[in-house]
């Protein structure tokens, strides 16, 4: 049986990224290779609206997740710090915001 305990979002998903929801939005879809890996992350603890949270420095209640079995997907919405364009926002687009995610250990 393989070690599976030091999988990484990185290494169970197909697609990770992040976009604008709108100026003052960021969401970050995980699409992942199959439905055993979804499975894993769906009831991970590591992936709760609750530990991306955390893991973004915001309050639980602003982040929304979504889970989407029949696509072995996940999407998170939250506040993005600074609304985009803003003096000091150094992703106009949203499109790197994801990468705190990566090294998440299921």
């Amino acid at each position: 049986m393989p070690d599976t305990s030091s999988d990484t979002l990185a290494r169970l998903a197909h697609v990770v990224r992040s976009k604008n929801a709108g100026p003052a939005q960021l969401t970050i879809d995980v699409f992942f290779r199959d439905a055993q890996a979804y499975a894993r992350a769906a009831h991970s603890p590591a992936m709760s609206a609750h530990a991306i949270a955390s893991l973004y420095s915001l309050q639980p209640g602003q982040v929304v997740q979504y889970l989407l079995p029949g696509i072995a997907a996940m999407k998170y919405t939250m506040p993005r710090r600074l609304c985009a364009g803003n003096p000091g926002d150094g992703d106009v687009y949203g499109a790197q915001q994801h990468a705190p995610m990566l090294g998440i250990v299921l």
